[in-house]
């Protein structure tokens, strides 16, 4: 070794990257040991969102000029739409076609996937050729059916659970717009709703007896049918779409406990319209019998199975889905007993009256109680809680519609609507500092109900009392019309905010876990107050003890101590 060493003497292969700040010219290099590396191909890395099944949140790209150069998704609900770098030309598909292919009908996904090029690179198994499969292995996690009424309840917030809580994620981008039929909402028939239930009380204050000293025109019954046909179809056509191109969205809205309700809306305006059609349209005087067929059959079938799931049991029992829009699906056995009575079939009005008066108690008493399990009631009051008034309202109407009378039975039902009426009038500074939806319209047409019977009421009990309760009440049904009706035209014309995201159709199938907290102090806290509720004679005895056996442990170190000298 004293001889001077040369570079050909000793030659070190060293595999690992030399540093840049490494000196090539330092004494005797520090021999390394042959350790033969592989390359390794870089793994893909994971971040939150797939844990909830949402897809990749880093894609390798593959370029000539880096080895590892990856994209990170931000946690912003952008996990379905794939690759967003630049350089490859599957990104930009990818960012094309597969943001919202998750709620797309398969139909509607298969002939995209048939217009798509196919893999010509049999070699690269990494990168997907198109936009389908770049989407296809997460909308085969992910688009499943959202399981039970409690995952709604756990990620959502609000009366119309339409709002998601900030500890949650969602299956599409929040900062983007998403497309129309996607943001359109079940919620939009309850504008038909409150334009044909307006029809037909401006019919009964134009031929009423008790308010013909108002002398209302009949025209204003006329203009208000045709504005509600007009939106009832402009709505259908709209929801028809989306069931055609997003039925997974709409698969979504019907295991919505609240929103499953609405699907009672469309058929209950059909029959509002048959019902309140004005007599300058229609020849007969009787209504043709299939208009009650048609419509009710649909109604009808719903029931059977809300109302099974109701009585069955499991997760979608009524103690746990049961909120104030529920009482749609009770409105519509009255609302279909008063055109059963028009097309002339007494039984079967009588038959739908009982139906729906069995539910409506169910109903009223699971609501009323403010069950621990119930937890689509918010703390504060909405208008949704004018749903109380619809189903007494109706019943009241029905009855007489089928006796022909406004007797004991109607009076009833409408006095137990009068008084829910007047408690919620009374609260009316709680229904302020809430944000317009198109959901409220669907809490205009109870007050028209109540209208419809306090007028009824007016004909059976005439005097100056009930004729101006019957006004004032019909004044307020229609202010509240009026205003939702500018309102609306405001937002979808001017402000173009009538249809934000349905954030509520993209929660995730699986809840988000949050860390536990500690419970320590919480434990010592009840250590301490289990101590003071100890009575003194217990204290006493522990303190006793505690003092005895600590000298029975001095007297044992003393004779450790002693043994041990």
């Amino acid at each position: 070794m004293a001889s001077k060493q040369t570079p050909n003497e000793h030659h070190f292969v060293d595999i690992h990257p030399v540093l840049p700040e490494e000196d090539e010219e330092s004494e005797r290099p520090t021999p390394v040991p042959f350790r033969p590396r592989f390359e390794r191909r870089p793994q893909k890395s994971f971040s939150r969102q797939v844990s909830l099944e949402t897809g990749f949140s880093a894609l390798k790209r593959e370029s000539r000029g880096s080895d590892d150069d990856r994209r990170m998704l931000s946690r912003s609900g952008r996990s379905l739409t794939g690759y967003r770098g630049g350089g490859g030309g599957g990104g930009d598909v990818v960012r094309r076609r597969g943001d919202f292919d998750l709620f797309r009908t398969k139909s509607s996904l298969s002939k995209q996937n048939s217009s798509l090029p196919l893999r010509r690179d049999q070699g690269d198994h990494d990168r997907p050729s198109n936009a389908f499969e770049a989407s296809g292995a997460a909308d085969a996690s992910v688009n499943q059916r959202v399981p039970g009424a409690g995952r709604y309840f756990a990620a959502l917030r609000g009366p119309e659970l339409d709002q998601v809580k900030d500890s949650e994620d969602i299956l599409l981008p929040k900062d983007e717009k998403w497309p129309f039929l996607l943001r359109f909402p079940i919620g939009c028939f309850g504008i038909c709703l409150g334009l044909s239930s307006q029809a037909i009380l401006w019919g009964a204050l134009s031929t009423s007896p008790a308010t013909r000293f108002l002398r209302v025109t009949p025209n204003i019954n006329i203009a208000l049918w045709l504005l509600a046909l007009a939106a009832l179809l402009s709505v259908s056509l709209a929801y028809s779409l989306k069931c055609t191109f997003y039925f997974e969205a709409v698969r979504r809205e019907f295991f919505h406990p609240v929103r499953v309700n609405f699907f009672f809306a469309p058929w209950i305006v059909c029959m509002f319209l048959s019902i309140g059609v004005p007599p300058s349209f229609s020849t007969h005087h009787q209504l043709h019998p299939a208009l009650w067929f048609a419509f009710m059959s649909p109604v009808f079938f719903l029931e059977l199975k809300i109302y099974g799931q109701w009585l069955s049991g499991g997760k979608r029992r009524l103690c746990k889905v049961a909120n104030p829009s529920t009482h749609l699906s009770v409105v519509g056995n009255f609302v279909g007993a008063i055109l059963a009575t028009k097309v002339g079939w007494p039984e079967p009005a009588k038959f739908l009256w009982a139906v729906g008066l069995a539910h409506y108690l169910v109903v009223f008493v699971t609501l009323y109680q403010r069950l621990p399990t119930n937890e689509a009631l918010p703390k504060d009051l909405h208008p949704v809680y004018s749903m109380f008034i619809a189903a007494p309202s109706a019943a009241s109407i029905a009855w007489g519609a089928i006796y022909g009378e406004f007797d004991c039975v109607s009076r009833t039902c409408y006095f137990i609507a009068l008084f829910l009426y007047a408690s919620l009038v009374v609260r009316i500074n709680f229904f302020r500092g809430f944000q317009f939806s198109v959901a409220w319209w669907s809490y205009t047409f109870p007050m028209t109900t109540a209208s419809l019977a306090t007028i009824k009421y007016a004909e059976a009990v005439p005097c100056d009392f009930t004729k101006g309760l019957s006004i004032v009440l019909s004044l307020v049904s229609s202010t509240m019309v009026s205003v939702l009706f500018i309102s609306t035209l405001l937002h979808a014309f001017v402000w173009r905010s009538l249809f934000p995201n349905d954030l509520a159709i993209a929660i995730t199938k699986n809840r988000n876990r949050q860390p536990k907290k500690e419970k320590r102090p919480l434990r010592k806290a009840y250590d301490i107050r289990r101590w003071t509720k100890q009575s003194p004679l217990s204290i006493v005895s522990n303190f006793k003890k505690n003092v005895s056996d600590r000298k029975g442990s001095a007297e044992d170190e003393r004779m450790i101590q002693h043994s041990v000298e």
